[in-house]
């Protein structure tokens, strides 16, 4: 699970973003504070993967955090969520570290997407190894800007596969091909198609599940 603080003055807005994060598989809130000295106390007691970082906090400027963030070596990653759209404050943002920007109103699909784009990241970049070249490293910033999906194969469809990644998500002990099926809405059959392209695209790994007669089950698991 990829652990998230959300740190957010407006209770109201807080809370929504708490519900949002909560609702894309693979994700968890780990904490929500509404200052950005109470997100740094948080974070030194409580390191998280990822910070959903309001940049208009009360007592400080939201950068600042993800700038002392920075120079503690902090391993979060942060993503700005502001109603800032002076681009002096985005180039601040990414010379601060910040990895993606979501901009105030939002839906929950636009943050759902922006998650799943940095789970992607993630997955890209999970393994403790040398790169294997300049392409490799392409596609991982790639993931994380939203530019890496391509057409799918024929007969697939982005809901369902959207479906089938939230239910993998949310098996991190990995599930089969049903299980993922029951819980994505859709048949066994379909199921497996989607979780065999999924392993074929780098972003999931199967093993086999040995327990019964006959031929073992595939075991599908999530590789972020």
């Amino acid at each position: 699970m990829i652990s998230v603080l959300v740190v957010e003055d407006d209770p109201v807005a807080g809370e929504a973003h708490e519900l949002y994060v909560n609702r894309v598989g693979g994700f968890e809130v780990a904490g929500r504070v509404r200052t950005g000295q109470r997100a740094l106390r948080f974070l030194e007691q409580h390191p998280v993967d990822l910070v959903l970082l309001d940049l208009q906090l009360p007592d400080m400027d939201g950068l600042q955090v993800a700038r002392a963030l920075r120079i503690s070596g902090s391993g979060a990653d942060v993503i700005a969520v502001t109603s800032a759209r002076d681009l002096r404050v985005v180039r601040a943002s990414i010379a601060s570290g910040v990895v993606q920007y979501l901009l105030k109103p939002f839906t929950f699909a636009a943050m759902r997407e922006k998650l799943e784009h940095y789970a992607r990241f993630r997955a890209s970049l999970g393994d403790d190894r040398e790169a294997s070249g300049q392409g490799e490293i392409d596609r991982a910033f790639s993931a994380l800007r939203g530019v890496d999906r391509v057409p799918l194969p024929k007969g697939m469809g982005e809901e369902t596969l959207d479906a089938v990644v939230s239910a993998l998500r949310s098996a991190p002990e990995g599930a089969s091909a049903g299980a993922v099926g029951e819980a994505a809405g859709v048949s066994r059959v379909t199921a497996r198609r989607y979780l065999e392209y999924l392993v074929g695209s780098g972003l999931a790994d199967r093993q086999p599940q040995y327990g019964g007669v006959g031929r073992p089950e595939m075991t599908y698991r999530w590789k972020a």
